[in-house]
C-alpha cells in the first residue's frame, strides 16, 4: 500500500544546481541538468574521488538497511532521500522483510516528481513520500503521511545519510538540535543511521567544494569526527562505532582496502536507542 502527497505545481528551478541532482550525477543517474553537471564538474575538478565517495556512501546505506531489517526493524524513516536510484531503501528492506514500512522525505521538488519509483511497495508492506525539509523536524514527525504509515510507539530506523552536512549551525537550524528532536520522538529499540562528509583528510579540497556549493545556493558544513560523534549522544553505537563509510561492516574485508580515507571523506555509523 502506498501514499503520496499530491502537492501543488512548483518551479523545479532547473537552471540552478541542486545537491540531490548533483549526487544523482555522481551516482550515474539521469535526473540531472546542465547546472547540476556544471557544478558536479567543478567538484570533480578539485576532488576527483567524488564519484567514489558517492558510490561507497550509497553502498553504506544498502548495508545498513540490510543489517537493520535482518535485525528485526520493520519501520524506516528516510530523510533526505534524494532522487530514486535502484535499489532504493524499501527495495532492500522489503526484500528481507516484505512487511517493512518506509516513509521517504526530501525537500527537492524534482524528487516528488519521481516519487512513484519510491512507492512500489510489497503488498504486505507500505511506503509513503513526504515533501518536507529536515530543518522542520516537528513538521515531519506530525505529517499525516508519516503517522498513517509508521507507528511511533514501535522502533523506527531513522536514516540521515549524506544529509546533515547541508544543515549549517546557525539560528534555530542547528544540526545537532534537529537530530535530537527526531531522536526524542522515537521509542527504545529505534536506530539512527547516519553518514556525513568531512574535511578531516582533504581540508583544502573540501574548502573549495564548500565554495562551489555555496555559489550554487547550497550551504555546506563539513564536520569533524568528534562533531559527527555528537549526533549519537545518548544512544548505543553499534560496532565498529564511527568509521569511514567504506569501513563500516564491509561485505568483504577487501572492500575496505580499495578506497583511501581521503577518497571516502565521509563518516558513518549506526546507534540504537536504549
Amino acid at each position: 500500500m502506498n501514499e503520496q502527497e499530491p502537492g501543488p505545481v512548483v518551479d523545479l528551478r532547473l537552471d540552478r544546481a541542486h545537491s540531490s541532482r548533483i549526487y544523482d550525477y555522481f551516482l550515474g543517474g539521469k535526473t540531472n541538468f546542465l547546472a547540476d553537471r556544471m557544478a558536479a564538474g567543478q567538484v570533480l575538478g578539485v576532488f576527483p574521488a567524488a564519484l567514489v565517495a558517492a558510490r561507497i556512501n550509497r553502498e553504506f546505506m544498502h548495508r545498513a538497511t540490510r543489517f537493520l531489517a535482518a535485525s528485526g526493524l520493520r519501520q524506516f524513516l528516510d530523510i533526505g532521500t534524494g532522487i530514486p536510484t535502484p535499489p532504493n531503501l524499501h527495495d532492500i528492506a522489503q526484500d528481507i522483510a516484505p512487511d517493512a514500512r518506509v516513509v521517504y522525505t526530501d525537500n527537492d521538488p524534482i524528487v516528488l516528481a519521481h516519487a512513484a519509483a519510491l512507492l512500489l511497495s510489497t503488498p504486505e508492506g507500505r511506503t509513503a513520500y513526504l515533501q518536507a525539509d529536515v530543518t522542520d523536524p516537528t513538521g515531519i514527525l506530525t505529517a499525516p503521511q508519516l503517522l498513517d504509515t509508521l507507528d511511533l510507539s514501535r522502533p523506527v530506523a531513522l536514516s540521515l545519510n549524506a544529509l546533515m552536512h547541508f544543515v549549517p549551525d546557525d539560528g534555530q537550524r542547528r544540526a545537532h538540535t534537529i537530530v535530537e528532536t527526531l531522536k526524542a520522538a522515537l521509542p527504545s529499540g529505534s536506530a539512527l543511521v547516519m553518514s556525513h562528509a568531512t574535511a578531516d583528510f582533504t581540508p583544502e579540497a573540501m574548502r573549495k567544494i564548500i565554495k562551489i556549493y555555496g555559489d550554487a545556493g547550497t550551504r555546506l558544513q563539513l564536520r569533524s569526527r568528534a562533531e559527527f560523534l555528537r549526533f549519537f549522544d545518548g544512544w548505543e553505537l553499534l560496532e565498529p562505532g564511527v568509521a569511514l563509510s567504506h569501513q563500516w561492516r564491509p561485505d568483504r574485508p577487501e572492500d575496505a582496502t580499495h578506497v583511501t580515507d581521503a577518497e571516502a571523506a565521509c563518516y558513518a555509523g549506526i546507534a540504537r536507542k536504549p
